[in-house]
């Protein structure tokens, strides 16, 4: 019986493979893998009213402050013509996907810059640690924001999937923080880390915290404000911008099949690994698509001559082992013996006291708020007395927010 394919029209592509190694040997880059390391207290010899005009001009919602930590990063990000030049050539393509992800939840769309810090927009990238993708999700993080990852697909890869869940993160962090600086704080380190610091210093003020966060949160702020600066500005620095190798009118199809995306390749007349770059997610070279599950396959438009051909093997299943496997976590943090991990239950059960919080609760064990929420299917953050709350006691399984230290 046939299976009907959709079509739907989707959007421009410009999309190039590039490292996102440092243009400046001297200089480290820390967990976060396009976050430069730089001394904790720069001199600030070369205050630039220029620069800060520039950042009060291009203000929207999130703040953009000036001050000798953005100006230590505007100097390195305005240095790295080249890397910043590919950047202006892939926000074409991807910027337009994050700015419909994060306008679907209200998010400033000024957050479109975070992956630039995070990832340099490459979809593959990994951090030492584990954090994958454009976003750098880590694994229980993606997992609790609605990732799949299994033996054929890590979602964490998708721009798309990967976008919505990052939006989804922001609402929450925003929602617990009330603030925009300080939810990007805690997509770095945590939203407990950030609620500690906001603690010590009695301040919801980022400037004031900075000093009671991680060390790379520290620099994680002033590098995004920095990285919204140079984008937005990069004419003032003569920066090129770098016209991606190709760019393709591209098709969005939904297969409820499995499809083998070497032989899409052919069927289109096209490089397998240039239709590899379109669809990163997919671990196998196979979308594994089903009926209660369809899956979604980037092509460049499709044209009548060769719509024939490309129907007829999207209707007929991949020749592969169709079983799938949800994958475990890949936290590189963590790497207990499968004999330990059996020897200790996943998780156990806290009965709420009198005057406790959600807070209080993350807090006695160690992980974070919205982790409470997703594991008890919580909508907002109100408990009663009595209510019992299930608790994840294992590293592997918990979901802590992002790249939490330990």
């Amino acid at each position: 019986m046939n299976k009907k394919v959709l079509l739907v029209s989707y959007c421009i592509l410009a999309f190039i493979g590039f490292s996102a190694s440092a243009q400046q040997p001297a200089i480290l880059l820390n967990d976060t893998t396009s976050v430069p390391q730089v001394t904790e207290t720069p001199l600030f010899s070369n205050y630039n009213f220029t620069y800060k005009s520039r950042l009060d001009s291009i203000q929207k919602i999130v703040p953009l402050s000036y001050n000798e930590y953005v100006q230590k990063y505007i100097d390195i990000y305005s240095g790295r013509k080249d890397m910043m030049g590919r950047m202006l050539g892939l926000s074409d393509y991807y910027f337009p996907i994050f700015e419909k992800a994060l306008k679907s939840l209200n998010i400033p769309e000024e957050i479109k810059y975070l992956p630039i810090i995070e990832s340099s927009m490459n979809p593959h990238a990994v951090s030492r640690v584990g954090a994958t993708g454009l976003w750098q999700f880590m694994f229980g993080t993606a997992k609790g924001y609605g990732l799949n990852m299994d033996n054929f697909v890590d979602e964490r890869k998708d721009p798309i999937q990967a976008s919505y869940a990052a939006a989804a993160y922001f609402r929450d962090a925003y929602e617990e923080l009330g603030d925009w600086l300080l939810a990007i704080a805690a997509y770095n380190c945590g939203m407990g880390n950030v609620r500690r610091a906001v603690e010590k210093a009695d301040s919801r003020d980022f400037w004031e915290i900075r000093k009671y966060l991680p060390q790379e949160t520290r620099n994680y702020v002033p590098a995004f404000i920095a990285a919204v600066y140079v984008m937005k500005c990069s004419e003032k620095h003569q920066i090129r911008y770098q016209r991606p190798s190709y760019i393709k009118i591209t098709d969005t199809i939904q297969v409820n099949k499995f499809v083998s995306i070497p032989d899409l390749a052919r069927a289109l007349s096209m490089e397998e690994e240039e239709l590899c770059a379109l669809n990163p997610s997919y671990k196998k070279k196979i979308v594994n698509g089903t009926d209660l599950s369809p899956k979604r396959i980037i092509v460049p438009k499709v044209s009548l001559a060769n719509f024939a051909q490309i129907y007829e093997l999207l209707n007929s299943d991949a020749d592969t082992d169709m079983n799938v496997i949800l994958a475990s976590t890949d936290d590189r943090r963590v790497m207990k013996k499968a004999s330990a991990a059996k020897a200790k239950p996943s998780y156990l059960y806290h009965k709420v006291a009198p005057g406790q919080s959600l807070g209080l609760i993350a807090d006695k064990y160690h992980v974070e708020v919205q982790d409470l929420k997703v594991w008890n299917k919580l909508k907002g953050t109100t408990i009663v007395p009595g209510q019992r709350l299930k608790v994840f006691n294992s590293q592997a399984e918990k979901g802590a927010l992002k790249r939490v230290r330990g």
